[in-house]
């Protein structure tokens, strides 16, 4: 795995735009995608393969049927997860890397998925949505990368812009903006290759 290009898609929680925002870079780099910890029937990489076709898709380190935390579901599916063991896949080309949920979904009883990725120096892109009280869920995400000396690549908004919102997070983040995603109803390949074009990858 190439490590130094690499970038993991983090965000400020569940269902805030990681798959949309993975897809987007996945065109706009021409990166593979990986998923290390899959939950729940519905496969993100299925969403990865419809929106950017071209896509090479590696297969995931653990694929858990349960729809919960890592943590929760492993132990449901009496699977042990172990950051030590993470096998990343032989791909040549560097990957866009895709976490689960938040920042702190935890992997295990004391691990977070996001330990791996600052210990091996991996990029990372914050993916902020809008909502009530994105704003301090946001902030709180990026003082915890930032305590954890973590390599914040920059940051991707996504859905309707809320002005305010907007102004005063890259105020206080100070990060790059990679690409803002609009609110996408129903996103297609079409779109995703439009907004690809639009990606500032610094």
């Amino acid at each position: 795995m190439n490590y130094k290009k690499s970038v993991f898609i983090t965000a400020i929680g569940t269902d805030s735009g990681k798959t949309l925002a993975s897809a987007v870079l996945c065109k706009a780099l021409k990166y593979d995608y990986w998923k290390p910890i899959q939950c729940g029937m519905d496969q993100d990489s299925q969403v990865i393969q419809k929106l950017s076709p071209d896509t090479v898709i590696q297969p995931e380190w653990i694929n858990l049927k349960t729809a919960a935390s890592p943590h929760q579901a492993a132990e449901i599916e009496k699977i042990k997860i172990s950051l030590r063991e993470i096998d990343p896949p032989l791909s040549k080309n560097p990957l866009v890397i895709e976490g689960a949920g938040g920042v702190l979904v935890p992997t295990n009883q004391n691990q977070y998925l996001i330990d791996w990725v600052i210990k091996k120096k991996i990029k990372i892109v914050l993916v902020c949505n809008y909502y009530l009280g994105s704003i301090n869920h946001s902030l709180l995400t990026y003082e915890y990368l930032k305590m954890k000396k973590a390599n914040i690549k920059g940051v991707i908004f996504n859905g309707e812009d809320e002005y305010q919102s907007r102004k005063f997070l890259i105020k206080k983040m100070k990060l790059p903006i990679l690409v803002e995603i609009p609110r996408l109803s129903k996103a297609t390949a079409q779109q995703i290759n439009a907004l690809a074009k639009k990606v500032r990858y610094v």
